[in-house]
C-alpha cells in the first residue's frame, strides 16, 4: 500500500495520543520495553518523529533524539507502543532495528553485583550509589590529604550536598590555571560518575610515579565533581533507573524536573529544548531555575583561570565541542577541535574504542542552553577549551552499560584527559 509522508505523520500522531491516553506508567518497572534504532532518510521523517517526541511526553523515551536525515534515533517503548509503532514503521517502509529487547533484563543484569558495603575497599569496577560517593570523596581527601580537598560546591532541590574534590599540587602564592570536569549531569548516565571517579583515581595514585601527570597536578588545579544531579542520579538508583532530569516540581504541573544540561542561560529555550514540563529535554521556567545548575555555574565563575572544560556524558562514543544550539561554527572551533582530535587519539590507542568529534550541534543534536557553550561564551571565564563527552557505547547497551566496562572506559578517557592537559601547556587558549 503506497502512503505519503503527510499519512505516515498523521498516523503516527494519531498512535501516539491514543497510546498516550490510555497508557500510564505509575512505576519504574521496563519489563518488555525496547530500544528501537531508527534510520530516517528523509526531512519530513525527522519532522514527525520531533513532533511525536514533543506529544509524548513522559511517555516515550528517546535515547537519542532526531536531529537530521541520516543520523540514527534510538526510542524506548512500552510493549503496547512497541508493536504499534513497529508495525507503522514497517507499513511505511522506514528502517529500524531492535537494539535492546528487553530493557528491565539489562536494568537486572546492571544490578545483580552491588557496590561493596560501608567500610570495604572501594570497587572502581562498581556503580556506586550517592552516599557511596560522597564517603569516596572523604576518603580521598583524607588518603591525599596533600594534594586533594573536598570543596563544597551547592545545595541541591531536595537538601543534597553537590561536592567535588580539588586535585593539584598547592604552590604556595601561586595563583594556577583550572581544569573542571563534571559527570552526572544527566541521572541515569551511570557511567559518567564511574568514569569520573577512576580519572581522579589516576591522577592521585599517579602522581609522583609518572612524568605526565606529576606535570599536570604542578600546573593545575583540577576540579572534579563526580555527581552533578545529586537528587536525579538518587532517584535513579531508588525509584526509577531511568530518570534523567533534576527532581524540581514544576509548577501547575505533575511532571518533576528539568533538563540539567538545557537550563544554562545560554540561547535559553531556543531548538532542541523542549518548554513541555514532562519532556525529558524541558528547559524550565527560566534560565538557571534549577539551584543545582545555578549553584554550580556561581561556581565555576568563581574559579579564577578556568581553562578547560569538560562535561562527561553517556552514550554514543563523542568528544564535542561548542556550538550545541546552532550548527555554525565558533570562533575558536580549529583550535578546539585541534583539542579534540588529540584527546579522540589518545583515547583509541588504550583499547581501540573510536570517537567521533566535531560541534555538539553537528555531530550530536541541536541543543540550546547547554553547559559546554555557556561555559565557552556566557560564563565570564570564557573557557575557549569547553567540551561535552558521550562515553561509550554506540547503542547496544545505551545508558545501561554493563560494570564490566566500567574500568576500559575510565582507562580510555583518562588518556584522553591527559592528552587534554598536555595539549593546554603546549597551546594555551588565546585571549
Amino acid at each position: 500500500m503506497a502512503c505519503t509522508v503527510t499519512s505516515v505523520w498523521l498516523a503516527l500522531w494519531s498512535l501516539l495520543i491514543a497510546t498516550t491516553m490510555c497508557e500510564a506508567v505509575d512505576h519504574a518497572s521496563y519489563d518488555g520495553y525496547k530500544v528501537l534504532r531508527i534510520y530516517p532518510k528523509q526531512s519530513e521523517h525527522i519532522a514527525w518523529i520531533s513532533k511525536w517526541r514533543e506529544l509524548s511526553g513522559t511517555q516515550v523515551d528517546f535515547w537519542r533524539e532526531p536531529s537530521k536525515p541520516g543520523r540514527e534515533v534510538d526510542v524506548m517503548l512500552s510493549p503496547i507502543q512497541a508493536r504499534k509503532f513497529e508495525g507503522a514503521l514497517q507499513d511505511f517502509n522506514i528502517s529500524y532495528d531492535v537494539t535492546i529487547l528487553d530493557v528491565q533484563k539489562l536494568i537486572d543484569e546492571q544490578l545483580k553485583q552491588k557496590p561493596a558495603g560501608d567500610g570495604a575497599k572501594f570497587d572502581y569496577s562498581k556503580y556506586h550509589t550517592y552516599n557511596q560517593i560522597q564517603d569516596w570523596l572523604k576518603d580521598m581527601a583524607t588518603q591525599y590529604s596533600d594534594l586533594a580537598s573536598i570543596l563544597e560546591v551547592t545545595t541541591s532541590f531536595e537538601g543534597r550536598k553537590v561536592r567535588a574534590l580539588k586535585v593539584g599540587k598547592t604552590t604556595p602564592g601561586a595563583e594556577k590555571p583550572a581544569v573542571w570536569i563534571e559527570g552526572g549531569i544527566h541521572a541515569r548516565e551511570w557511567i559518567s560518575p564511574a568514569t569520573v571517579l577512576y580519572i581522579t583515581k589516576e591522577l592521585l595514585e599517579r602522581y609522583g610515579k609518572n612524568r605526565r601527570v606529576t606535570r599536570l597536578l604542578n600546573t593545575f588545579d583540577w576540579y572534579i565533581l563526580p555527581v552533578f544531579n545529586v537528587d536525579g542520579y538518587s532517584y535513579s538508583w531508588s525509584s526509577d533507573r531511568m530518570w534523567r532530569k533534576t527532581r524540581t516540581k514544576n509548577e501547575n504541573s505533575t511532571c518533576v524536573g528539568v533538563d540539567p544540561n538545557r537550563n544554562w542561560d545560554i540561547h535559553w529555550g531556543e531548538e532542541g529544548a523542549s518548554h513541555f514540563p514532562c519532556s525529558d529535554t524541558y528547559c524550565g521556567p527560566f534560565p538557571f531555575s534549577a539551584p543545582s545548575v545555578r549553584g554550580v555555574a556561581d561556581f565555576i565563575k568563581s574559579i579564577p583561570n578556568v581553562v578547560a572544560f569538560l562535561d562527561i556524558h553517556s552514550y554514543s562514543q563523542m568528544w564535542m565541542s561548542p556550538w550545541g544550539f546552532t550548527h555554525e561554527l565558533p570562533p575558536d572551533f580549529d583550535i578546539q577541535d585541534a583539542l579534540s582530535k588529540a584527546a579522540v587519539r589518545a583515547l583509541e590507542s588504550v583499547h581501540g574504542t573510536k570517537y567521533t568529534h566535531g560541534t555538539i550541534a553537528n555531530t550530536l543534536t541541536i541543543a540550546s542552553g547547554s553547559s559546554a557553550d555557556w561555559t565557552y561564551a556566557e560564563s565570564g571565564a570564557n573557557i575557549v577549551y569547553s567540551y561535552a563527552v558521550e562515553l561509550r557505547d554506540t547503542g547496544r547497551f545505551g545508558f545501561l552499560l554493563p560494570p564490566d566496562q566500567i574500568v576500559p572506559s575510565g582507562q580510555e578517557t583518562f588518556a584522553a584527559v591527559v592528552a587534554t592537559g598536555v595539549f593546554i601547556l603546549n597551546n594555551p587558549p588565546p585571549q
